[in-house]
């Protein structure tokens, strides 16, 4: 089975496109029930029925799998026999009368603006990294860029005269992303002042963000930044670099951007990725309503009094 999930990434890979994490997580998933199958004594792929393939989906139930990683597993493997179908590997695709999962979103947790603002008043600008780790944190909230978005930018994908940054996402697609007016006057600081004295020509390349050795900064990196300003601010909720990117869409949504508009700058494929934001605005307006509502007002008044 082996020899076939090689042959299956590679098409992900070069024909379809796929990330390197994408293409990670489904051979995880593939292997995954690869080792489920021969525990069958199962060798040939053709002999692997609808009932085997069930069979394994009720074990990931039973152990309590999260439903986002057990749709993605079905995801895998439907597309897995899908192919082997298309090239006559298998007579039949044991998954074709599987129906999609059900995925449970939970809302990501976000920051308020004032959170926002007081982590970004944190970093020391009077020294070079202060000055690096300002401008990475501006950019974060003001561009909404995933993580390796924001290790891998180049300085020649920014494009200071239209406020844009040429973004390669998931799949290595390409966007175009706005960021602001804060974030400018930090990136020019830090391009100016900062990052020539981090530049090392052997490691530095073209890349932005540099750490303290010359090289590109890690995503580890990005996360240990953002963990010490967090901490620094005295914010005690769990903030990692994707919560600026979910701060980033809530507050857009808040303040009344199209949604559409959104899911462009956040790079989704598909909207229902970015329809999410506007459950936690649903929430934020319930908030403002509770709070700003005169009898509501009067209600919670009498409730305080002792």
């Amino acid at each position: 089975m082996k020899q076939f999930i090689d042959e299956y990434l590679t098409h992900l890979k070069f024909e379809k496109n796929l990330s390197d994490n994408t293409i990670a997580a489904y051979r995880r998933d593939l292997n995954k029930f690869s080792f489920f199958v021969k525990e069958r004594d199962i060798s040939d792929v053709d002999e692997i029925s609808a009932q085997t393939v069930s069979e394994y989906f009720n074990n990931l139930r039973k152990s309590e799998t999260a439903s986002s990683s057990a749709a993605r597993n079905l995801s895998s493997i439907k597309g897995f026999f899908k192919f082997l179908a298309a090239n006559n590997y298998v007579h039949k695709d044991p998954t074709e009368k599987l129906t999609s999962m059900r995925v449970e979103r939970k809302l990501p947790e976000t920051l308020s603006v004032a959170e926002v603002e007081k982590i970004l008043q944190q970093p020391d600008t009077s020294v070079k990294l202060g000055i690096r780790d300002r401008a990475l944190l501006e950019l974060l909230y003001s561009s909404g860029l995933r993580v390796s978005e924001l290790t891998g930018l180049k300085i020649s994908d920014i494009f200071f005269d239209e406020e844009v940054l040429r973004i390669f996402g998931k799949g290595s697609k390409e966007r175009i992303v706005p960021f602001g007016s804060s974030a400018k006057k930090h990136l020019l600081e830090y391009l100016k002042n900062s990052r020539p004295l981090l530049e090392k020509k052997s490691k530095s390349g073209n890349f932005v963000f540099l750490n303290s050795r010359g090289g590109k900064l890690s995503r580890m990196s990005v996360w240990q930044i953002v963990n010490k300003y967090v901490k620094q601010a005295g914010i005690k909720k769990d903030v990692h670099p994707h919560t600026f990117r979910h701060s980033f869409a809530t507050h857009l949504i808040e303040g009344g951007a199209d949604l559409r508009a959104v899911q462009e700058m956040l790079g989704h494929a598909d909207i229902s990725t970015t329809q999410i934001y506007t459950h936690i605005d649903r929430n934020f307006i319930r908030q403002e309503y509770l709070e700003h509502h005169p009898l509501e007002k009067m209600n919670r008044t009498k409730k305080e009094k002792p």
